[in-house]
């Protein structure tokens, strides 16, 4: 999964951005990332992290054998909130994240910023808890 989401890198971001290398969000870099994990499931066209998706994204992870962990460690989902109403997900690794970075334009590997809140940290089961 870690190779995958740094394999994205650079890619533009793009709400809704689905294809690494022309485009990607931080929804499209996660299904990427769980992908390459040999997990296969569709993206509803009608989410938005602005909104409060929490329990739907909840279900939606553990519907496709994922698992809420308390502390992240390289390979897990990450979802945060960066602000009030607004979440995002990254791909953790050991120097930080890989995540869809629109204050820059692109897909960046880098430490989350300390104030943005961990809601989730989602492991795929069977990986070592």
């Amino acid at each position: 999964m870690i190779a995958a989401a740094r394999a994205a890198i650079g890619t533009p971001t793009r709400v809704q951005g689905r294809v690494a290398g022309l485009a990607l969000d931080c929804v499209g870099l996660a299904a990427l990332a769980a992908r390459a994990g040999g997990v296969r499931f569709e993206i509803p066209s009608d989410y938005s992290l602005r909104s409060d998706n929490r329990t739907r994204l909840a279900e939606g992870m553990m519907a496709n054998g994922f698992l809420p962990v308390e502390t992240a460690r390289p390979g897990d989902i990450v979802h945060v909130e960066v602000g009030p109403g607004h979440h995002h997900l990254a791909v953790q690794t050991e120097l930080g994240a890989v995540h869809a970075d629109f204050g820059v334009g692109r897909v960046v590997e880098a430490e989350l910023p300390p104030d943005w809140r961990t809601i989730f940290v989602w492991r795929l089961e069977g990986e070592e808890r």
